[in-house]
């Protein structure tokens, strides 16, 4: 299967479910997993984000790797989540991590080190020249406080031989319009926001790594294969549908926001590595009657 035809679609950016002692929960990994295929996603993303991926760690993310890897069982593409602010460090992980069974990986632009666009070039560039796995960049600048720009993400496109994809987060439609115009023809534009995506989609991208879909996949990835079949009208519904629970999802952070549905539907505990913190108890309460209303 092509690369485009394996992440043209729905892929979620997965939760990493832990037990109230802060262990990895495997019992609700495979929970988790079955409600996801059985909801018809394309692919998952493992270690982005949403999967708290900034404190799991060496060995015990190898393990989250595997535990995804052995539940899936093939039924599903994979993507691996590495990446960060030193890039010798990332390059490490493509080295030392085990990663059969997966099919990409995702990494995140460069965070806290500020560097100009040059610099994430040649970032990207370094690790195009030593990935074992096609690699989907993700600029969100919301998170990394530094945009990667149309120019710098169309460098990398057309230079960066093991770069496929890009997951565009930016939130900015000038900028996401300008790469979907001038990007190679075979390069992915992937939506990183929930709500944008009928628009990102209706310009030309290819699908949506979405945060939504933990907890609704069924309907959210039929809402993303109605835009990619043309069919706004009939799309239109369901976008409108989750507007209000997907703002709910990140008004008090992510993956704080998708865990509380998650906990409310008995998928995994309401639980987090530090600094992350649950919801405070009013907005919760809101989420039950988001959820009530949308039942």
């Amino acid at each position: 299967m092509s690369l485009r035809k394996k992440f043209t679609g729905t892929g979620i950016a997965i939760v990493t479910p832990f037990t109230t002692d802060g262990k990895l929960d495997r019992d609700a990994f495979k929970r988790l997993i079955e409600f996801w295929i059985e909801g018809k996603v394309e692919y998952l993303v493992v270690l982005g984000t949403t999967g708290e991926s900034a404190t799991v760690h060496g060995e015990e993310k190898q393990e989250v790797f595997t535990i995804v890897k052995d539940l899936v069982k093939g039924r599903l593409p994979l993507v691996a989540g590495i990446g960060g602010n030193d890039t010798a460090e990332v390059i490490d992980g493509f080295k030392n991590f085990d990663l059969s069974g997966y099919d990409a990986i995702l990494s995140v632009a460069p965070y806290y080190n500020k560097p100009n666009q040059e610099g994430i070039f040649q970032h990207y560039k370094a690790l195009s020249d030593a990935t074992p796995l096609p690699i989907m960049m993700y600029n969100v600048p919301g998170r990394t406080g530094l945009n990667v720009t149309a120019e710098t993400q169309l460098r990398i496109a057309r230079e960066c031989k093991n770069v496929f994809a890009t997951k565009e987060a930016s939130g900015n439609m000038e900028q996401i319009n300008h790469i979907i115009k001038h990007k190679p023809q075979d390069f992915m534009v992937i939506s990183g926001d929930d709500p944008v995506t009928l628009q990102m989609i209706a310009a030309g991208a290819d699908g949506l790594v979405s945060v939504v879909a933990n907890a609704y996949p069924k309907d959210y990835s039929e809402m993303v294969r109605l835009c990619l079949a043309g069919k706004f009208d009939q799309a239109m519904p369901l976008h409108y549908k989750y507007i209000e629970i997907i703002a709910s999802m990140f008004v008090e952070g992510s993956p704080s926001g998708v865990k509380a549905y998650l906990s409310e539907m008995g998928l995994c505990e309401n639980t987090f590595r530090l600094p992350v913190w649950r919801v405070s108890e009013g907005h919760h309460e809101k989420i039950k009657q988001l959820m009530a209303a949308n039942s």
